[in-house]
């Protein structure tokens, strides 16, 4: 029986895709072999032991200690793309929110007297203060080409809009989902320039901290829309804010909110939203929840963050996956191991990712427990299971 903590309530369709006879699911389990969270924050809490893998039911990962588990070989997961539809229509709405100052119109019919026999020439007159753009012809600076940056730009020239792309790392993948029609930029000097509004859908790292500073900024024309739906800190908001005072930007929409933000009359921020669609939450839960299940019971990976992809189809065989440090002869001294233990490969796989690396062996027979205290004495092993033979 696999048991799984839960650290927030998680959709009920991701919960489904654990099986109750191999699983116990529960938010206080103080033994657990994975956790599944969204936002709850990790960092300061102890982590047991026994927990072999970590899934975040959403695409950013920094509530999780990433480099702590990374080094007592625990995969993190998460869910790249399952919220990509919820992002890219609450991209397309802010669009259309900065581009006829819907918001701030709103709250002046709001304010307006109802009960004057005015109301009538006092809605007429207000609408000159709310005159706005429209977005074809226009050109949308999208920085991050992943699986929601790919969206907000097709979207983006369905609307008629220009579209700029930057992402230097961007997939194979990802480059066949987007339109040929979206011209993608060298540097993000030459993205601010080009673009009447600027998109940011980078995850929170050193380099992004402030990627979106007074400088580019500076770069853009007159009257440009910004918009964050990817974590706050990757804007600098006394810039932001500086250049929606001085007419640079016409408007900044983010789902960040800060009591300056909120004060500010040209932004308009929501309260982390991104995600917040039943589909995108049913969609994480369910894409992390069978990555959790495929890696517990197969010793998979598949969408982590810190392990290399490792995907071997299991045979009627015993299976051991180690997590190891990526330095030479790791896989001779494991196959020597195994040797001498009389024990036959019949299929092995190794991959890594920066300065760690993970291996699945599958065996004709099952691993004695001396040989297993064996291989976890191997210097640089950080993680070992034995799986035994699949689940029938």
């Amino acid at each position: 029986m696999y048991k799984i903590r839960t650290l927030n309530s998680i959709a009920v369709a991701g919960l489904r895709r654990l099986p109750r006879e191999r699983y116990e699911v529960s938010s206080d389990i103080s033994r657990p072999d994975a956790i599944i969270v969204r936002s709850a924050d990790m960092h300061s809490m102890e982590i047991p032991e026994s927990v072999a893998a970590v899934g975040r039911a959403g695409a950013g990962v920094n509530n999780i200690p990433i480099q702590a588990l990374s080094d007592r070989g625990v995969p993190v997961f998460n869910a790249p793309g399952a919220n990509a539809n919820a992002v890219k229509e609450l991209v397309a709405a802010a669009l259309l929110l900065a581009a006829r100052n819907i918001c701030s119109a709103w709250d002046y019919v709001r304010g307006l007297d109802t009960t004057s026999s005015f109301l009538s020439t006092a809605i007429e007159a207000g609408k000159k203060q709310f005159v706005g753009f429209e977005l074809p012809g226009r050109t949308l600076g999208v920085i991050g080409l992943g699986a929601i940056g790919v969206e907000v730009a097709n979207v983006a020239l369905a609307l008629g809009m220009k579209v700029v792309g930057f992402d230097p790392k961007i997939t194979v993948r990802r480059a066949w989902q987007l339109s040929s029609a979206v011209q993608q930029v060298d540097t993000l000097d030459r993205l601010f320039k080009k673009s009447n509004a600027v998109t940011v859908h980078v995850p929170l790292v050193e380099t992004t901290h402030h990627l979106v500073n007074r400088d580019r900024l500076a770069l853009m024309p007159s009257n440009s829309v910004l918009i964050n739906f990817a974590r706050g800190a990757v804007v600098d908001n006394d810039a932001t804010i500086a250049a929606l005072d001085s007419g640079q930007l016409h408007a900044y929409v983010c789902d960040f909110p800060t009591p300056d933000l909120i004060a500010h009359p040209k932004v308009v921020t929501l309260p982390h939203l991104g995600a917040s669609t039943t589909e995108a939450e049913e969609n994480c839960a369910i894409m992390v929840a069978e990555n959790i299940k495929d890696y517990l019971e197969n010793g998979n990976v598949k969408n982590s963050v810190n392990f290399p992809e490792a995907v071997m189809p299991r045979a009627d065989a015993w299976r051991v996956t180690l997590a190891n440090a990526n330095v030479p002869n790791m896989v001779g001294q494991i196959s020597t191991t195994l040797a001498r233990a009389g024990l036959n490969i019949e299929d092995l796989l190794n991959k890594s990712l920066g300065d760690l690396a993970y291996t699945i062996v599958d065996l004709d027979g099952p691993v004695p427990d001396e040989t297993i205290e064996a291989l976890r004495r191997i210097d640089g092993v950080l993680a070992l299971r034995s799986l035994g033979k699949p689940i029938s």
